[in-house]
């Protein structure tokens, strides 16, 4: 018996080719786009070497500077003294010893009123007691005394002329027995320039016009002209003795100098 195919045959929609459009007129774009893609690539590269180009080239100008100096200098006189009046008691017996400490120290504070200073400005400080025979490593030489006692009475004040006028009649203390230990506090007074903020903007204005002046100096001699400035170091401002001779110290002296070296760099024209 001869066997029947059941399976169906799938149906294919044909659809009729557009009578207008001819095998010659299908799209292709291949030459126009080479030969866009080759203009933006020349475009590319013409312009990556103008850019480093004109960048070297300002480069070039903004290095044409010129580098100057300005110094400024301002006398002034300290308005602070700190003095520190150091003296010493000795002995073998500690209650005595401090008992002269006390009746010293009353000699100082004395002293200090009598000359014209206040009781604000006077700082009693502290005292200091030292057992040498607590020193583990003391000699065997016999210690002619055991205690030593030292105190620092400190003045603070803006009357700086009274402080060096009192200075030089501490001989009037010394003739009551009292003996200062200067040789390990060092020189006793020191002179303080407290200003130097309000004084800052003048003087950082003149040392800029000194080296104005400087840079145009150096433009005439190479025929350039100064322009803008291109970067500056305001500097240190330096506080100095306002006599510059040997040994000489600024705390050490009420007449001071202070100075200041600015740093500016200019560019040329």
């Amino acid at each position: 018996m001869e066997e029947t195919n059941n399976k169906e045959v799938p149906f294919v929609k044909y659809k009729k080719p557009h009578p207008h459009l001819k095998p010659e007129h299908k799209p292709h774009f291949g030459p126009q786009i080479s030969r866009f893609s080759a203009l933006i690539l020349a475009l590319g590269l013409a312009l990556g070497g103008f850019f480093p180009g004109y960048y070297y080239y300002k480069a070039k100008i903004n290095f044409n500077t010129v580098s100057v100096k300005g110094l400024a200098e301002k006398d002034v006189v300290s308005d602070l003294a700190v003095w520190d009046l150091k003296f010493v008691t000795t002995g073998n017996d500690l209650v005595k010893t401090q008992e002269e400490m006390s009746r010293q120290s009353d000699l100082v504070k004395e002293f200090l009123l009598n000359k014209g200073f206040e009781e604000a400005e006077i700082d009693n400080g502290r005292l200091e007691t030292t057992d040498l025979m607590a020193n583990p490593w003391r000699g065997n030489d016999e210690i002619s005394s055991r205690f030593i006692l030292s105190k620092t009475i400190t003045v603070r004040s803006n009357k700086v002329e009274l402080v060096a006028q009192s200075l030089a009649q501490t001989g009037e203390l010394i003739a009551q027995g009292i003996v200062f230990d200067s040789q390990n506090s060092g020189y006793p007074v020191s002179y303080i320039f407290t200003k130097l903020n309000e004084i800052k903007p003048k003087m950082l204005e003149e040392a800029t016009q000194n080296a104005h002046k400087a840079a145009l100096e150096f433009a005439k001699s190479s025929n350039s002209k100064v322009g803008k400035i291109h970067q500056a170091n305001q500097g240190v401002f330096s506080i100095l003795p306002r006599d510059d001779t040997a040994n000489a110290v600024a705390s050490q002296q009420i007449n001071k100098k202070i100075r200041v070296v600015s740093t500016v760099e200019y560019f040329l024209e």
